[in-house]
């Protein structure tokens, strides 16, 4: 079974490829419209629809092949979902389109996606952070959705397959909860009572977000109190320290009696206070 990553990096295009894609985005929501309203509610197979539809669309809308392939496939899947939670399909925005490898493809030498769109093919620039080309170096993605965030900026979500790693059968588990009240809490039964830093914590939050009401009104006093309490919020900060080393500590001591005994975790060891 595989398992699908989507990896979300922000478009960069140029005003004459910004123009294109809305015709993209406006012609597929349309397409799956047309598709939804002339095909019976309850037929939800892909194929049937574009059996049904599909020149219609080419005709109508000017989507290439592959996208109009797409469209169908779209209003199917969604049909589906629908019918499961016992609801009728919505209208389509143009907020998104689908591409599969014929039509998408990623080019990790100058970092960019080639799309078709409406005139044919445009590549064009991606925003991506290290974890996203760590993660796309070397990999050759074949599909991908082209979306419209409500910030009004494009991106490619950028689907990459893998097989999921091996589980590991035990019957040896042991979990940890990290949390606010308890810091930590394990399933054997040992935990770690926060009441402690929490007090220091909002202490100093309530105090400080007094004095800069205050010292936003023009308070002298405030605004000098409020200089003298920076060495204490470096204070906290060594207090909350100080109790995540003494956490951890005990952690080394369990994760010494995990190595010898091939004890598997099942919760990060990385402890914030």
């Amino acid at each position: 079974m595989e398992q699908v990553l989507t990896l979300v990096c922000k478009l960069n295009p140029t005003p004459k490829q910004v123009e294109k894609i809305e015709l993209v985005l406006k012609a597929f929501a349309d397409a799956c419209n047309y598709a939804n309203e002339q095909v019976k509610p309850q037929v939800t197979s892909k194929t049937t629809i574009q059996n049904m539809v599909y020149h219609d669309i080419r005709a109508m809308f000017g989507l290439s092949a592959n996208l109009a392939v797409r469209a169908c496939a779209r209003v199917g899947a969604n049909r589906k979902t629908a019918k499961q939670k016992g609801k009728s399909v919505k209208r389509f925005k143009p907020t998104s389109a689908d591409y599969d490898a014929r039509i998408f493809a990623f080019r990790e030498k100058d970092w960019t996606v080639s799309l078709t769109l409406m005139n044919g093919r445009e590549h064009i620039k991606i925003n991506a952070g290290n974890y996203q080309r760590g993660k796309l170096k070397g990999r050759k993605p074949t599909s991908a959705q082209l979306s419209k965030h409500r910030d009004g900026n494009y991106y490619i979500h950028i689907q990459l397959k893998d097989e999921p790693p091996t589980t590991i059968q035990s019957n040896k588990v042991i979990g940890v909860d990290f949390g606010r009240r308890d810091i930590a809490v394990t399933s054997n039964g040992d935990k770690w009572d926060g009441k402690q830093i929490n007090n220091a914590r909002d202490k100093y939050s309530r105090v400080r977000a007094s004095l800069q009401q205050k010292s936003s009104k023009g308070n002298a006093h405030a605004q000098r109190v409020l200089v003298r309490c920076a060495p204490r919020q470096h204070t906290l900060r060594i207090f909350q320290k100080s109790i995540r080393i003494a956490i951890e500590s005990s952690y080394e001591n369990f994760m010494r009696i995990a190595y010898w005994t091939n004890l598997p975790l099942c919760a990060s060891m990385k402890l914030v206070v």
